[in-house]
Parts: structure tokens; C-alpha cells; sequence
């Protein structure tokens, strides 16, 4: 059997991955998708966020090079974030993924509440309850 078509994520793969695809990542990127912005402006775009989880996710993704930091020379000091040729290369692969979490989601629901039926079962038959 030909393993060359075989999916297989690397270590350097999955940490890339988990960096993009992580809670926030996602909703930093799209906003800069739009127009660069500066800390407070997504900060406000994305209320949930807490200010220590926007810099860590700001940090992540300007080191792997998907958004740039930019000092601007204004009283006081500000920084702006933009995102960079390649941060705009991701829109397409997370257009499909969402795409497919769209098409898939009654089936991927329907799913679940068959596992959490299953659970329930297993879990009285293993407590001696019937």
C-alpha cells in the first residue's frame, strides 16, 4: 500500500495549526480581514476577549508572520495590526472549513445527541441502574 497520500500532521503542523485555528485567532483574523486595527479597536470588535488573551493570541500570530505590528507615531504611542499577504492566503482553506461546519452541522448534532443518548445508557447499566 502507498503510504505517500497518507494524512499525517507533524508536531510543527499541529502547534501551526492550533495557533490559527485557536478560540480567538479566528475572530482576530477576520477583523483585520477587513481593516487593519489597533488593540483597543478589536478589543471592542471581540467583547469576549480578555485583554491578556488578545495580546497572547497578537503575539502568536505575528510570529508565525499572519499579521504585523505597526508603531504609530502619535501622542501618546500606538500600535496598529494589519494582516500580511500571508494571513490573507488563509481566507480560503477557513472559507471551506466553515463552508463545511455549515453544510455539516445538523448531521454533526444529530451525532452528538446519539453518543450523549449512548452515554446515558452505558452510564446506567455500569451504576446498576436500570
Amino acid at each position: 500500500m502507498d503510504t505517500s497520500d497518507e494524512l499525517r500532521i507533524d508536531a510543527p503542523h499541529r502547534e501551526l495549526l492550533d495557533q490559527i485555528l485557536d478560540k480567538w485567532s479566528l475572530s482576530v483574523l477576520n477583523e483585520l480581514c477587513e481593516r487593519p486595527c489597533r488593540f483597543n479597536e478589536l478589543r471592542r470588535a471581540i467583547p469576549q476577549v480578555t485583554q491578556k488573551s488578545l495580546t497572547s493570541t497578537l503575539r502568536r500570530l505575528e510570529r508565525n508572520g499572519v499579521i504585523a505590528r505597526e508603531v504609530v507615531s502619535t501622542r501618546p504611542v500606538a500600535v496598529r495590526y494589519r494582516i500580511t499577504p500571508l494571513g490573507k492566503t488563509l481566507r480560503h482553506p477557513i472559507d471551506v472549513l466553515l463552508a463545511w461546519a455549515t453544510q455539516n452541522m445538523p448531521a454533526v448534532e444529530r451525532a452528538r445527541e446519539g453518543f450523549e443518548g449512548q452515554e446515558e445508557e452505558n452510564d446506567g447499566v455500569s451504576s446498576g441502574v436500570l
